[in-house]
């Protein structure tokens, strides 16, 4: 009996979807914090001390890329939970960073895998506000604190400062993709680490990722034909328009949302 019931616990699948940002409602650690910790004490408590990671972003910010990453580490080492991230159609630059940090990694032959790069830009309107005769008055303390406005023309020392803290996110990517995947990595760095994307099969011959497969897949080599998933998925607020006009249309503002901010992301352009 005591032996049939440990049989028959589920093994816990943490989903992590969506773009990466602090907002609300986006993938970040205040959501996915929670998840993960009743995800690692399931695994803990059950008997193959086995946690399912189901990716499916593009990626987002650096900085939510990090603290869900560092938090699996820390978890995974506190718990001695093996870790395994599933990519499923995306796992790009932020969602990338996040599938480093499981224990290995698995994908669809045809998930999208890698954009190792950073992504960071705006729009520019100085023209506009000529054309509509409109004179804008700005006052600051601080030479750079207009840095990069967008109702200005553009400075090339401010194109410069730009570039160079790009170039410093892109390291720590970097830095925390070698870490992570160390000798697995198969092709020159200059080819993994230029911003591209590949599909799931050309990303297991890189090294990016460890072996083709898929939840259930997994399911079924940790606990048998009968191994049972245990989901873990954050709980989505319904909002008045969301109940009104359907998913798509809250789906479709959180995108233009993030399109219109000018920020420095790990994402998969």
């Amino acid at each position: 009996m005591g032996l049939f019931f440990w049989r028959a616990r589920p093994v816990p699948v943490v989903e992590l979807r969506g773009i990466i940002a602090g907002r609300q409602g986006a993938l970040n650690i205040q959501g996915a914090g929670p998840l993960l910790e009743r995800g690692f004490a399931l695994a803990k408590a059950g008997p193959h001390k086995r946690l399912i990671l189901a990716i499916e972003s593009p990626g987002g910010s650096p900085v939510q890329s990090d603290l869900i990453g560092q938090f699996i580490r820390r978890r995974a080492d506190e718990t001695g939970v093996r870790v395994i991230a599933v990519i499923g159609d995306v796992g790009a630059s932020g969602g990338y960073w996040i599938a480093c940090a499981a224990d290995e990694i698995r994908a669809n032959p045809m998930s999208i895998v890698g954009s190792i790069g950073v992504i960071g830009g705006g729009f520019g309107v100085p023209r506009l506000l000529e054309k509509l005769d409109i004179d804008r008055r700005v006052y600051t303390a601080g030479e750079n604190k207009s840095r990069n406005d967008p109702f200005s023309p553009e400075k090339p020392e401010d194109v410069a400062f730009t570039r160079a803290l790009l170039t410093d996110l892109h390291g720590h990517f970097k830095d925390w993709v070698r870490s992570r995947r160390g000798t697995k990595l198969t092709r020159p760095e200059a080819e993994l680490f230029d911003g591209s994307y590949m599909i799931g099969s050309r990303a297991a011959e890189a090294g990016l990722i460890d072996k083709l497969g898929d939840v259930d897949g997994l399911l079924r080599e940790i606990g048998g034909a009968k191994a049972r998933a245990a989901w873990l998925k954050p709980k989505r607020k319904t909002g008045l328009v969301m109940r009104l006009l359907g998913r798509g249309a809250e789906a479709a503002a959180a995108e233009m949302a993030e399109v219109w901010q000018a920020r420095a992301e790990f994402r998969k352009p």
